[in-house]
This record gives C-alpha cells, sequence and structure tokens, in this order.
C-alpha cells in the first residue's frame, strides 16, 4: 500500500498585515499547512476539518485540491470561516482568532490505512478533543503530535487543563514536534528542551524542537546524551540530545515554517524512515531546509515547497 497521511485539525482565512496596514487574506491553520506541505511534497493527504459557506471556503477548497489533498473528509458546515488575523513585529507574526468549525467524523478504515496520522492545535480542545481521542486510538499509523499552541488556546479552556492533553497525546506519540513557543506555553518555569526531556519521558518516541533561527533539536531514545551547544548544560539525561544548525537563507515571513517542519518529517515518515539517529538527523535537517524555503515566501500554505524547490543539502 502506497504511503498516505491523515491530517485532523482545523482550515481557515489569514488575515496578514502589510507594511501599509492594510490585511491581505490567505489559506492558512497549522493543520491545512501541514496537509498542503505533504501533499506537494508527494504523500498522499486526507484533511478532516470543516470549511463554511462563505465565498472564503472556495478559497480554502481551491488550495486544498490545486496542492494535491484529497477533499473526501472535507465537510461543508454553515457559517463563516474562522479568520487568524497575523500582526508583525519584524518577520514574526502573532496571531488571533476568530470564530471555529467543528471537526466532522473520522472514516476509521481511511485512519487504520494512513502511514501517519497528525493531530495538534484546535483539536486539543473542547469538543473537537474526542475526535482526536478518536483517531488516536486507531491502530496503523504512526502518530505524529505538534500541539501548536497559542495563547487563546489556553484562556478559556485553563493551562492546566491544555497541558494535560498535550502530556495525554505525547506519551503515545511515535513523532512529538514542539516549538519554543509551545514549550514556554506549558511549562515557562522550564526551558524548551527541559520541557521536551520531560514529555519524551511521558513516551513520545521521538521529539523534534524547533528553535526559529536557532535550528531545532533532535531528541531521541536512551542512547547516551550528546552535548550540544543548543542545550542547556544543567541537562543530566541518558536520551540522545542532538542540536542541528538552520539552514541559511533570507527571511520574509515564519508564517507556517514550523508546520513546514512537521509536513517534512512527516513525508519522511511515510515514507520509510529508518528508526536510526543517523536517519532522523537527515530528516531533521531536510525539514529544516523545507522551512528555510517557506520563510523566504509570504503567507504559510501557499509557500509550502514542491519537491524541485526544496533546497538542495550543503
Amino acid at each position: 500500500m502506497p504511503p498516505s497521511a491523515v491530517v485532523l485539525g482545523e482550515a481557515l482565512v489569514d488575515l496578514l498585515e502589510q507594511p501599509d496596514g492594510s490585511f491581505r487574506p490567505a489559506v492558512g491553520g497549522a493543520p491545512l499547512n501541514v496537509a498542503v506541505g505533504l501533499a506537494r511534497l508527494g504523500t498522499p493527504t486526507q484533511l478532516v476539518t470543516g470549511v463554511g459557506t462563505d465565498p472564503f471556503a472556495a478559497s480554502v477548497l481551491d488550495l486544498l485540491v490545486g496542492s494535491g489533498v484529497s477533499p473526501v473528509a472535507v465537510a461543508a458546515v454553515p457559517g463563516p470561516t474562522p479568520l487568524a488575523v497575523a500582526s508583525f513585529q519584524g518577520v514574526e507574526p502573532s496571531f488571533s482568532f476568530y470564530g471555529s468549525l467543528p471537526i466532522p467524523a473520522l472514516d476509521p478504515a481511511a485512519v487504520a490505512a494512513a502511514s501517519v496520522l497528525y493531530c495538534g492545535s484546535i483539536a486539543l480542545l473542547s469538543p473537537f478533543v474526542e475526535v482526536a481521542r478518536a483517531a488516536w486510538a486507531i491502530p496503523g499509523p504512526q502518530r505524529v503530535f505538534d500541539p501548536n499552541l497559542r495563547p487563546f488556546l489556553l484562556e478559556p479552556f485553563g493551562a492546566d487543563r491544555v497541558r494535560d492533553i498535550v502530556e495525554e497525546f505525547a506519551a503515545s506519540a511515535d513523532l512529538l514536534k514542539l516549538s519554543d513557543a509551545d514549550a514556554r506555553l506549558l511549562y515557562p518555569e522550564l526551558s524548551p528542551i527541559s520541557t521536551a526531556l520531560r514529555l519524551r519521558s511521558l513516551g513520545a518516541r521521538t521529539v523534534v524542537v524547533t528553535l526559529g533561527a536557532a535550528g531545532a533539536v533532535l531528541l531521541r531514545p536512551d542512547r547516551g546524551a550528546r552535548p550540544s551547544a543548543m542545550v542547556d548544560s544543567a541537562i543530566h539525561s541518558t536520551d540522545t540530545v542532538i542540536g542541528l544548525p538552520t539552514y541559511s537563507g533570507p527571511v520574509v515571513d515564519t508564517t507556517g515554517c514550523g508546520d513546514s517542519v512537521s509536513a517534512a518529517l512527516m513525508h519522511c515518515l511515510a515514507a520509510g524512515l529508518p528508526d536510526e539517529d543517523a536517519a532522523w538527523i537527515s530528516a531533521v535537517q531536510y525539514a529544516l531546509r523545507v522551512a528555510a524555503y517557506v520563510a523566504a515566501r509570504p503567507g504559510g500554505a501557499v509557500a509550502m515547497p514542491w519537491p524541485a524547490d526544496v533546497p538542495l543539502a550543503a
């Protein structure tokens, strides 16, 4: 059976602040970004999501279909498409979110047949989390978890509740992908790498922490710690901890960069990534090259590369 992916979560429209103070609409949402990234890289992908019935919905569907994402699990839901207003301090976006739509029911057979399954973002919140739990419980795919937290996710539900759900999904993840911002929201008292070590200790097989311009850190099971300038010198763990530098290039807009890392790593997993440190190092380096391509272009989903666009390794 050919490799495939199922991505669970929201599709929305980003309103991106422009230098003149206006806002440019662009299709987005972390799970949608991941689905588009996966499909463009060559992994057949279903996005399980709801779309509205306003004019923005056509833009969402056009981008999905044009990128090769299967629309079979996209359900039309009466109401407006959710919006995320992105304002910028430099190249880093700050989001305000408006509205949400329900995630449709799962096709268990499609999830069971998939090579990889992705959950994160709004799928962690009630009532959507029950759909995510149902998907997570289906045997078959490798489970990829990216919490992709924003402060608005924590406020109505409480930081403790969200932290409990993150720990629940992380405990059975084959891959946990975190950003340094995720880590600081989850455990403000810990460094991002200490947070990753804590979550890996719950059961996550492999953890990748993205650090923006500083690159990424890869945590692997019980193979003897490796020193890295990126890792807190106070950490003492038997995990393998490997710091990897970012791929250099111009930075125009970081929207979607973390999602592109998730997509690239899932693409590697779906293709049969060996469970070996060297293979994972290569996969993270590839993901950082994908992210560099996205960072050099405005927007999120629209900036996801096709295979020929990915920079070659130096």
